[in-house]
């Protein structure tokens, strides 16, 4: 269906607004209610006879609350309800698809999946078929999927055949009457106990304020007479001097009222987070060290140059360049430790400022904003369906307002196969979600909870809980059966379809009379389950169907949910009681964008691109959380715990939170630092007290309008070490509308209405959701501090529905063409141009001022998994240093940032760029202490007192530092032990090609191209670390086995000449021998990976060991032994080797 761009651009797509004009071209009423509560109509006239009489007269109204005698009601609010839900289901049950030169077309889908559908908001759920003759349209139905009568005559009709008969004079084709409210009809609009609206979305972008206005719909509120009291009493009847009157009207801190409206009975402010240092017992110390070592690095560093080794200039050459390098990088990993920090969060306090009855939210509604969740996926082949359903299951029942939250899952290889896989989980919610809302249950993957190891019902105490588990536990067995089957499935259908086709074409030649044996050849398709082509990837790839080149598909799996709680029906049928659990579910979209020939499609950041335009046209959540397929989240308030960072005093400054990666699968020992804990708990940490930590692509909260490429509210340029000087805020101020929506012009300066477009796009939609956007990611105006808040209660409105004009617009902005000519990737979303595009994304937001904030809650708040083949990872590495190298070599070097990037975060991005390249010193070095062995010199000539003490003092310090930052960021030394051994490891295989990669990129023009990392599923009795012991072979491996063999050698050349020579030169040998073994202690995790499986011995052992024996014979032939009675002989010169 097509989609004109005039009238979607009309729609708010933040949520629903208070009373807003509709979108052009639409008839308007008007109407005045009477103090009885009915309403009359008014002429043009009448209007304009107001206007006239406005400066004389003051009209008031006396509003009388409803009564069973005195229910108002607006003609034809009846049908207008129904036809929204008809929109809804329409849309639920609709496949959209479109692109590049062809038209959006929305194909009903009876069918989704192969099982049975029963939960209403989902697609393809079962219901009645329409009465009209000649139609098998499905009848329209209610939240709880209950057929919904429009007619007291219980006529049953669907969605189109109803629209018919709304433009027919509203007839009821059953009754032939009026349509009427239906005595059954479960949502009545005239209940005002509900508190639902519906009312329409703004014009345009002026409108956008009408979130901030009151419920004007004329009804009486008795929960606000609840809230009465004699310091309450006539509360928003007058107005407020500016100023205030008394001096009681003075704050704490002495400062006036600005006008707005206090709330009389508010209490006191509560911070909902709070920032804790480190204890000065521990940071002290560690910052001491530092100072010290860094001047004894100095000092040595200066001796060596002083000092040079006359014997051997060139091993003293190579080995100073090395260290003075050394002393760089180690000084630029360590300046931004300096200011590690903890935080704490406080629930109870968000739930009593959002979530708790109050006169501005009589209802108590939920008050938080909305947020939308991304899962990106690419490959079902290498990324298992399976994981991604139960990704998709937790994110659905995570503890979080189900009406503000919304899940959009990236298919970028347009696999039906994930479809179908979706479409699975979100039929599997209907029973997963209450379960786990029921019975708070931790975590909600439902794969990883059911495989803990433990007693299950530790801290249950429901009677019903294991008769619950025991039948969610066979549903889910079930489940991933139906999961397994999926590819079998989805190839059986797609062959009888194809089979099908191919009789139908020879039936028809043989009717034409054409030559059977010049049959053209038909396309094997990839069949739907209700019987249609896949507008995807099909399995043998064809035209417009490969996963290059195919049209953007876009399925609403399950529609938004109602406003209101819906809880489940006792009833024998039902499989487990949730009579009181609310079994509403939060949206679940589809969403494959287009890909065509041409059309660079930019890998991962393109797709969360386009993730962020569909979702802002859709759902608009203000903040937006992205996962990777393979991470759920472990922690149900996780998300609630992020919030209140967002939702603080100075939460308008954070672009995003970024939550540590935990993992899953990984081996006891950790053997190649898969947790990399040094990195997660130690530098991010020290990073949260500078400007924040860097992201690092899954796990990390976002705030939308930060992603648009604006500057934060409050920015300041740092002009040295730690000071720096204010710069007035970038927004425009309206002294008297402090809590007022802004237009998008007001973001920036520069941004002037004719460059919006070139900015962002030509969608209007996507325009129009900015400054809702803006508007609802803002904290509460509850303390002087938060300068850019909203007024308590102003996102408790219900989201407008959901209909299929929106849809198509979220169609349009998925498209291969529409980034053309814009600043998407350049400066709006995710930054194109690096494999590491989510390190590019973090710097920009902090190179425009932003901070972030780093959050390590006590639970673990995701989890995931990691490569734990040593090749696997070496790749995973080298993935992450080619793009930063990328980074270095392009204008995101942090030598280029502005005033507004602190100088120690200046230094952390730079360390970014700037580590791969240790990579060459590093190799060279691991080198040195074989060349020294081998050519009997040293890097100094003699080992004097200077040179052991300035040894013992680097060495000691560097343990001091180490033991230190282990306490103060809670590691375990065996982790910080394991991340050295990796360091090395990585450091002169994976770093060392990366480098070389990036140079040829930047010089030679010559692209970089990696293959998706395959994540592991293993089966229930399948060793989970079975991977860890499969040798694979890569020319990564190549420079580690050469250091270590080398190194090995040398040992035993120096040692043989050593105890046969004349002249034996023990002191150098025992330097050059403590090296060598220095490095292969590094390499040890390395060789150990090389061995194998545990338990067998493969056979490079042999190989290996006969490598070594045949080179120590040589060296034994090479070597002439002295004669043992000459006076050079030394005893025991008569040693053979065995």
């Amino acid at each position: 269906m097509s989609n004109p761009q005039g009238k979607k651009g009309n729609r708010n797509t933040g949520g629903g607004g208070p009373t807003g004009a509709r979108s052009s071209g639409q008839g308007m009423k008007f109407a005045r209610r009477t103090a009885s509560g009915r309403y009359l109509s008014l002429s043009r006239e009448d209007i304009d006879m107001e206007g006239e009489l406005a400066a004389d007269y003051a009209n008031y109204t006396v509003q009388i609350p409803p009564t069973p005698d005195n229910q108002p009601m607006m003609d034809g609010a009846e049908p207008t309800t129904v036809a929204m839900k008809a929109e809804e289901q329409y849309v639920s049950n609709s496949l959209f698809t479109g692109g590049f030169n062809s038209v959006t077309r929305a194909h009903l889908m009876d069918r989704v999946i192969d099982s049975d559908v029963t939960h209403p908001q989902m697609a393809g759920v079962k219901g009645a078929r329409c009465a009209m003759p000649a139609c098998d349209g499905k009848v329209m139905r209610n939240e709880r999927g209950e057929d919904m009568d429009p007619c007291e005559c219980r006529f049953k009709i669907c969605r189109d055949c109803y629209l018919d008969a709304q433009k027919d004079g509203c007839i009821c084709p059953g009754c032939k009457e009026h349509y009427k409210i239906g005595e059954y009809a479960d949502d009545d609009p005239n209940d005002v106990s509900s508190g639902k609206l519906h009312l329409p979305g703004p014009g345009g972008l002026n409108n956008n304020k009408s979130l901030l206005a009151r419920n004007q719909n004329g009804e009486f509120d008795h929960n606000r007479w609840l809230f009465e009291s004699s310091g309450t009493y006539g509360y928003g009847n007058a107005f407020m001097p500016k100023g205030g009157m008394y001096e009681d009207d003075l704050d704490e801190d002495g400062l006036g009222g600005d006008g707005a409206m206090q709330d009389l009975n508010q209490k006191p402010f509560k911070p909902l987070t709070r920032k804790m240092p480190m204890p000065a017992s521990i940071i002290s110390p560690y910052r001491i060290f530092i100072v010290i070592r860094m001047f004894v690095l100095i000092f040595y560093l200066t001796w060596r140059i002083r000092n040079p080794n006359m014997e051997a200039l060139w091993l003293w050459g190579m080995s100073i360049v090395c260290e003075l390098w050394f002393a760089f990088s180690w000084l630029l990993d360590m300046l931004p430790k300096v200011n590690p920090i903890n935080r704490s969060t406080d629930l109870a306090v968000l739930k009593e400022k959002f979530e708790t009855p109050t006169p501005s939210n009589p209802h108590g509604r939920s008050d938080l904003p909305g947020l939308d969740v991304f899962v990106s996926t690419a490959d079902p082949e290498k990324e298992p369906v399976l994981t991604t359903a139960n990704t998709i299951l937790s994110i659905l029942a995570v503890d979080y307002p189900v009406e503000k939250l919304a899940c959009y899952v990236s298919d970028d290889g347009g696999a039906l196969l994930t479809f179908e896989a979706m479409a699975e989980a979100a039929s599997f919610a209907n029973i997963w979600v209450p379960f786990c809302k029921k019975h708070d249950i931790e975590p909600r993957n439902p794969d990883s909870y059911f495989s803990i190891k433990g007693d299950p019902t530790k801290g249950k105490r429901r009677s019903d809980f294991v008769k619950d588990r025991r039948k969610v536990k066979r549903e889910y067995d079930e489940f991933k059966v139906r999961i397994n089957g999926l590819p079998d499935s989805i190839r059986r259908r797609s062959d009888a379809f194809n089979a099908r086709e191919d009789m139908k074409m020879l039936k028809h030649l043989r009717e034409t009379g054409a030559d059977p044996s010049e049959q053209p050849k038909v396309k094997k398709a990839t069949w739907m389950a209700d019987g249609t082509h896949w507008p995807g990837t099909w399995a043998a790839s064809a035209p417009d169907h490969a996963k290059g080149n195919h049209a953007g598909i876009l399925q609403v799996m399950l529609r938004p949910p109602s406003p209101d709680p819906l809880y489940g029906m006792h009833d024998e049928e039902q499989l487990i009681d949730y009579s009181d659990v609310d079994i509403r579910l939060p949206m679940l979209v589809y969403m494959s964008r287009e890909k065509r020939p041409g059309y660079d499609h930019n890998k991962k950041a393109g797709a969360m691109n386009a993730l962020v335009r569909c979702s802002a046209v859709m759902s608009n959540g203000p903040f937006i959380l992205n996962f990777d397929c393979d991470h759920y989240i472990n922690n149900a308030q996780a998300v609630r715990e992020a919030m209140c960072f967002m939702m603080d005093r100075g939460g308008e400054r954070i672009c995003y939170i970024q939550f540590p990666q935990r993992f899953e699968g990984i081996d006891p020992s950790d053997r190649y630092a898969n947790h990399n804990t040094v990195f997660f708990d130690g530098n991010m940490r020290a990073l949260d007290g500078l400007q924040g930590p860097m992201y690092v692509g899954t796990g990390c909260m976002f705030r939308r309008f930060a992603l648009y490429g604006f500057d934060p509210p409050r920015t300041a340029e740092y002009t040295g070490w730690m000071f720096k000087k204010k710069k007035v805020t970038t927004f425009k101020q309206d002294p008297e509308s402090d809590t007022q929506s802004l237009k998008t012009e007001d973001f920036d300066a520069e941004l002037t209405a004719q460059l919006v477009p070139r900015r962002f796009g030509n969608s209007s939609a996507m325009l129009a959701s900015i400054p809702v956007a803006e508007f609802q990611a803002r904290p509460i105006a509850d303390h002087p501090a938060i300068l850019h808040g909203r007024p308590p209660g102003s996102l408790t409105v219900p989201r407008a529905p959901l209909d299929p004009p929106t849809v198509a617009e979220a169609v349009s902005v998925i498209s291969c063409w529409y980034e053309d000519k814009t600043e998407w990737g350049e400066r709006v979303g995710w930054i194109y141009g690096s494999v590491t595009e989510d390190v590019v994304t973090g710097y920009r937001m902090h190179n425009r001022g932003w901070r972030s904030v780093y959050w390590i809650s006590k639970r673990d708040a995701f989890l995931g998994t990691a490569p734990i083949n040593m090749t696997d990872r070496l790749h995973q590495v080298l993935r992450w240093a080619t793009g930063s190298v990328e980074i270095f070599f392009s204008r995101n070097n942090a030598f280029l940032a502005s005033r507004r990037l602190m100088f120690l975060q200046r230094v952390a991005y730079l360390n970014v760029g700037i580590y791969p390249f240790t990579s060459i010193f590093l190799l060279t070095y691991c080198f040195i202490p074989a060349l020294s062995l081998f050519s009997g010199f040293f890097i100094v000539q003699t080992l004097n007192v200077a040179f052991l003490c300035y040894l013992l003092t680097i060495t000691i310090t560097l343990i001091a530092l180490g033991v230190l930052e282990v306490k103060w960021s809670g590691i375990e030394l065996e982790d910080w032990w394991r991340n050295e051994q990796f360091w090395l490891i990585s450091g002169t295989s994976a770093h060392l090609y990366a480098v070389v990669q990036g140079l040829l990129k930047v010089m030679a023009g010559i692209e970089i191209s990696f293959t998706l990392t395959a994540k592991a599923a293993a089966e229930d009795n399948e060793d989970i670390y079975a991977d860890l012991y499969v040798v694979k072979w890569s020319s990564l491996l190549i420079p580690p086995i050469t250091i270590g063999m080398i190194n090995i050698i040398a040992i035993a050349f120096a040692f043989a000449r050593t105890v046969y020579s004349d002249n034996p030169r023990w002191g150098k040998f025992i330097g050059g021998g403590f090296f060598s073994f220095w490095v292969l202690a590094h390499l040890y995790p390395f060789a150990k990976g090389l061995m194998g499986r545990r338990g067998k011995t493969p056979t490079i052992v042999f190989v290996w060991s006969g490598l070594i024996s045949i080179t120590i014979s040589l060296l034994w032939v090479a070597i002439s032994p002295p004669d043992a009675n000459s006076s050079g002989g030394v005893r025991g010169a008569g040693f053979q080797f065995p």
